[in-house]
């Protein structure tokens, strides 16, 4: 990761309150084509995160976003 603190691209970064954490937050992902996704932060247990999930939408592993 470069020195600003934002990924490479293709990868960019997902935005939160500064409180945000995985205890209230949930990462969420879709895939649009081959090899390519989207993503968005979800209050968990909500009926939006509900809903992404009925669209196709994933959740991302903790141990998969969480800093080295």
């Amino acid at each position: 990761m470069p020195r600003s603190g934002v990924p490479p691209k293709p990868w960019h970064r997902v935005s939160g309150t500064g409180d945000a954490s995985t205890m209230w937050y949930a990462v969420l992902r879709k895939q649009v084509r081959d090899g390519v996704y989207i993503g968005t932060l979800v209050l968990r247990h909500s009926e939006h995160q509900a809903s992404l999930l009925q669209q196709g939408w994933h959740e991302v592993a903790i141990d998969e976003i969480s800093a080295p």
